[in-house]
């Protein structure tokens, strides 16, 4: 091997770890049987949605990010039951976020810092990822994430039935290059100032043929070619005011129309639209409610955050005075105010989504 010059190359890594090759975590942690069962409904049923085969919406709920998969596990038992019962008019899905986008610093997700002390134990990171994943898809929950990191689909995203790109990173050509050839429908965010044209342009690119450098299932890197994804979609999260008001709604759905897109909008209730109140994620249910009965026919789904408890905490020194249940991100409305809203929610909007299908 050619030796590095010491003064121009690397000057700046402290240290590295190699990683499993994603082929030999996934032979150790394999789909099968009922988790391979829950993948392929909820892609399919997803896909159904955008196509307008299926009339029901999708809601994609859980936790801004999750850091004990304890707890992750005892709300998504919380959650199937519901998720079965109101299956008739939501298509729900469990929000199993990993990876976190900083604005600055701050904690980066599972992922990166599984035991939130700064250690950032990617390896094993990984595998508790991985391993959480199978075990929610085992109990009947598809699932889904926010693509981040450009390596770690490979490790994560045939578990996965529905991918979101945040509004920090939809503007940026690799992941555009990186959801034109991921399996499960993409939705892509307006970004942070609530400009519609940057998700757009997203859309069109993630759409279309596309080459990018990742690794193989065997650790090699490669370059990918791709088809381009056709299950892209639009998702409105607010900006510098929220967006999710019928006007806002009207002018997607004209942009979309005119860059030759279909009208699929999903709406994030949390973020810009609850202006970072979690309690407001009710208001603009509410307001969605409202147009689906007035007649709209391109919201297909809706994002909220919850989690065992409400609000949100900071990471303490002290990992023992963790609040149990509380994100340590966003804060999140609680598990009996979800359970409350998903039910009032669907009671509302089911006849105004069956009138769809008719």
């Amino acid at each position: 091997m050619t030796k590095r010059i010491k003064e121009i190359d690397n000057l700046h890594i402290t240290s590295y770890e190699e990683l499993p090759a994603p082929g030999a975590l996934k032979d150790e942690f394999a789909v099968s049987g009922n988790v391979l069962k829950t993948v392929k409904y909820g892609h399919r049923q997803v896909k159904s949605v955008l196509s307008r085969d299926d009339s029901r919406l999708i809601v994609v709920v859980g936790p801004c990010s999750i850091h004990n998969p304890e707890e992750a596990i005892e709300y998504a038992k919380l959650l199937k039951p519901l998720a079965d019962e109101l299956a008739d008019d939501l298509l729900i899905l469990m929000r199993v976020y990993f990876e976190k986008p900083r604005t600055s610093v701050g904690w980066d997700g599972l992922i990166y810092d599984p035991h939130l002390d700064g250690s950032h134990r990617i390896a094993h990171g990984i595998r508790i990822g991985r391993k959480l994943m199978l075990d929610i898809a085992e109990i009947g929950l598809p699932i889904a994430i926010e693509a981040l990191d450009l390596i770690s689909p490979q490790y994560l995203q045939d578990l996965v039935s529905w991918t979101a790109v945040g509004a920090r990173t939809t503007e940026s050509p690799t992941h555009r290059k990186l959801a034109s050839g991921i399996s499960s429908a993409i939705g892509f965010k307006n970004n942070v100032d609530g400009e519609l044209m940057v998700a757009i342009n997203a859309i069109r690119s993630a759409s279309a043929n596309n080459s990018f450098i990742s690794v193989t299932e065997e650790g090699k890197v490669a370059a990918f070619r791709t088809e381009g994804n056709p299950h892209c979609h639009i998702i409105l999260r607010g900006g510098k005011s929220p967006n999710y008001d019928s006007e806002s709604v009207k002018a997607c759905e004209e942009e979309l129309r005119k860059a030759g897109h279909e009208e699929n909008i999903m709406i994030d209730c949390s973020h810009g639209n609850s202006q970072k109140d979690p309690g407001k994620q009710l208001d603009v249910l509410k307001e969605i409610a409202s147009q689906l009965k007035k007649g709209n026919k391109s919201i297909i789904g809706v994002m909220i955050e919850s989690n065992l408890e409400e609000g949100n905490q900071p990471i303490p020194d002290d990992l023992d005075e963790i609040r149990r249940g509380v994100s340590v991100t966003d804060a999140c409305i609680s598990w009996k105010a979800t359970e409350l809203i998903l039910r009032d929610f669907a009671t509302e909007i089911g006849p105004a989504l069956k009138n769809r299908s008719a």
